[in-house]
């Protein structure tokens, strides 16, 4: 068996919005269908807090949502140096420093050119890690890769150590949009805002969710993923029952992290930019 976390991340947790974080078991099978088993959920509204849970066992393997890099164009233009060097330097800033070295960046520069892709990103349709407003992916960043390079565990495919605690980067919308259904055009299945939760988004993640529970000719995500998802109805119904998606989300993560975990390399081409980062999963 493999300790997976799942994590749903946000770079101000609090009562109301806490870091989501699916605790999982993979149990490898001979054949081609593996075994991930949701053993529960674990809420944090306070960083500190979460780490300290990081830090409590010696071996695990975590797909977080947030970016573990930065463009390399932004970089090179900053001459920042290699991964290790600048996401110190991040770290030695406030949070207002870091969105101000931001602002300041896109200042003067040209309408598209002012927040950078990664190349991952490009591939994923992924934002750029450099926003800090609406969906604050930059200020994630922030929070959470200083905090995981000072706590030493090893950052694939950035910062690779011998730490046997392993941090790889996922984007649970991956998942989320291979069980949608296409032709029924784009949906929602969370919002953070109560007005905007509804019914047809409670059914939709009831859907997503049954989606892995049931028998993998039942739905081809599974045979994709190469996993079948064990869960108790309780955190089933708990999973459905979060309209901020969050706690779905944790699932999606702990997916791809156990997905990329069978995988040569966890999946990551050696092509891969080691400056930027990688998203890892299917």
């Amino acid at each position: 068996m493999q300790l997976i976390y799942g994590v749903d991340f946000t770079s101000a947790p609090s009562k109301t919005k806490p870091i989501v974080c699916a605790i999982a078991q993979l149990h490898p099978s001979n054949c081609s269908i593996s075994t991930l088993t949701i053993e529960g959920f674990e809420r944090f509204d306070d960083l500190e807090i979460f780490m300290d849970f990081l830090r409590r066992s010696p071996k695990w393997i975590a797909g977080v949502d947030f970016p573990l890099g930065l463009p390399r164009r932004l970089i090179e233009n900053l001459q920042w140096g290699s991964w290790q060097a600048y996401v110190q330097r991040v770290g030695q800033m406030t949070k207002q420093e870091f969105v101000e070295t931001l602002n300041q960046y896109r200042q003067g520069r040209a309408v598209g050119d002012r927040e950078h892709l990664r190349e991952t990103d490009r591939l994923r349709g992924a934002i750029s890690p450099m926003k800090v407003y609406g969906v604050p992916v930059g200020k994630m960043f922030f929070a959470g890769a200083p905090r995981m390079l000072k706590a030493g565990f090893s950052i694939l495919p950035c910062y690779p150590t011998q730490d046997s605690r392993i941090v790889m980067e996922v984007y649970p919308a991956l998942v989320a949009r291979s069980l949608i259904d296409k032709k029924t055009g784009k949906q929602s299945y969370k919002s953070d805002t109560r007005q905007k939760q509804t019914t047809a988004m409670y059914d939709l993640r009831q859907q997503m969710i049954n989606a892995w529970r049931r028998s993998p000719d039942y739905h081809p995500i599974q045979a994709q993923y190469q996993l079948q998802l064990a869960i108790s109805d309780r955190l089933c119904d708990e999973c459905v029952a979060d309209a901020t998606g969050d706690t779905i989300d944790a699932i999606f993560a702990s997916i791809q992290a156990a997905w990329s975990w069978q995988q040569p390399n966890l999946g990551i081409p050696e092509s891969c930019d080691r400056l930027e980062g990688w998203i890892c999963g299917f």
